[in-house]
């Protein structure tokens, strides 16, 4: 599948890839590289083969972008199915499981063990992302809820665009949190030198809302119970990076690869960032029926929570439980 994009170059002089990669928010910065490579590209009359070629204003640039047919097929991988019915599914993604196919990953995702273990989702997602309604990050785990039907992904769609859907996760960020509890307002886009980034007031920023309680407090660090009140993508993790508090292992916006460094007890961070959908409220797409789910924090979480509690306090800390969030 190939599509063909045309730009007038209004900047001063500048990169070939980083113009495009400005015009098309869609594609990653080294995906346009590799359509230049591939002759796609035109200033002008002119094919141009080099990235690092320049534009300037009155430049006409045209790329005939073409993506490589994908599409999700099933695979026998194990599922934590929390809730299923005959219009959706709830599952508790483990962290590093991708939520669908798309540029790099062709499997392994959780649509891939959905296709396997329901057979059939709602076909409005498309061929990458049937059933889709919404996506958690790769290292992040918890709730997923994922629509068998095309009724049932329109009716949930809504819900979420709407802001009718409840979610909380549970977050363990660096640092000592002021105060108990916290509002975050900031707009999130795409950062435009690394394609692969958010950060606040991007490329295309879009209000974002977070609100956040502090649950428990540790010496250098806040366990936190955070409510995304929009869906932007790396929400929770740019959010609370932008208010010097990186989630614990999210490396990419900012938190340190080792803990108390420079010191005796010195160690490498998590694998995975301490990131966790605890809870989803929405109504049932056919019934109407006010529907809750949880899903307990995941036991490598919990360990790494004990072990950090252990270093401060001679009896550790009880396991993580959620308030329960008004209907």
């Amino acid at each position: 599948m190939s599509e063909t994009r045309v730009f007038e170059v209004t900047e001063s002089r500048m990169r070939l890839d980083v113009f495009l990669a400005r015009r098309m928010p869609d594609w990653s910065r080294s995906q346009i590289q590799r359509q230049i490579r591939s002759g796609r590209v035109s200033v002008g009359a002119e094919t141009v083969y080099k990235a690092g070629a320049e534009v300037e204003a009155g430049n006409r640039v045209s790329i005939q972008a073409a993506r490589h047919e994908l599409r999700a097929t099933p695979e026998e991988l194990p599922l934590d199915i929390v809730y299923e019915d005959d219009d959706l599914v709830v599952v508790n993604k483990p962290a590093g499981m991708v939520v669908h196919v798309g540029a790099g990953v062709r499997s392994g995702t959780l649509v891939n063990a959905l296709l396997h273990h329901v057979g059939t989702l709602a076909r409005g997602g498309g061929d990458l992302r049937p059933g889709i309604v919404h996506r958690l990050d790769r290292m992040t785990s918890g709730l997923v809820v994922v629509a068998k039907n095309d009724a049932a992904l329109r009716d949930l769609s809504d819900q979420f665009k709407s802001r009718e859907v409840k979610k909380t996760y549970v977050a363990l960020v660096h640092g000592r949190v002021a105060g108990e509890r916290g509002e975050i307002e900031r707009p999130v886009g795409r950062d435009p030198r690394r394609r692969i980034r958010m950060r606040t007031s991007g490329i295309g920023a879009r209000e974002a809302l977070t609100s956040f309680e502090v649950r428990r407090r540790l010496a250098h660090f806040t366990l936190l119970e955070v409510h995304p009140r929009t869906g932007r993508t790396h929400q929770i993790r740019v959010h609370l990076a932008s208010i010097g508090h990186p989630v614990v292992g999210d490396t990419m916006y900012g938190a340190p690869s080792r803990l108390f460094a420079g010191s005796r007890d010195e160690a490498q961070t998590l694998p995975r960032t301490f990131l966790h959908a605890a809870m989803i409220q929405f109504r049932h797409p056919r019934t109407g029926k006010a529907m809750s789910f949880e899903a307990p924090l995941p036991a490598d979480l919990e360990d790494f929570l004990q072990r950090l509690s252990g270093r401060e306090s001679p009896g550790g800390a009880p396991p993580i439980g959620l308030r329960k969030l008004p209907s």
